[in-house]
């Protein structure tokens, strides 16, 4: 019987080593999409800017769609976005 409750602390504590890990990273992805949307939000509003400076009228508006864009996608995203606008501009 002992034999069993040893293998099955061993069993239990790989279990819980695992999950850690897999919280961690999780954890890890989710900071990385959070800092990658704050990042995009910011490019977006001082790519307006500039583009406004220029006296392009064609800026990308900062919601939930061009966040979550930009912050999954990366600087892939922030260019589809800005070729979308300027289509619409031709």
């Amino acid at each position: 019987m002992e034999k069993y409750l040893g293998i099955m602390i061993i069993v239990a504590a790989c279990i819980v080593v695992l999950l850690i890990g897999s919280v961690r990273t999780k954890m890890e992805w989710m900071l990385n999409i959070v800092m990658r949307c704050i990042l995009g939000t910011i490019a977006i509003y001082f790519i307006n800017m500039i583009l406004a400076f220029v006296g392009v009228s064609s800026g990308v508006g900062i919601n939930g769609f061009t966040i979550l864009t930009s912050g999954i996608l990366g600087i892939p995203g922030l260019l589809a976005l800005y070729g979308i606008a300027f289509y619409r501009l031709l």
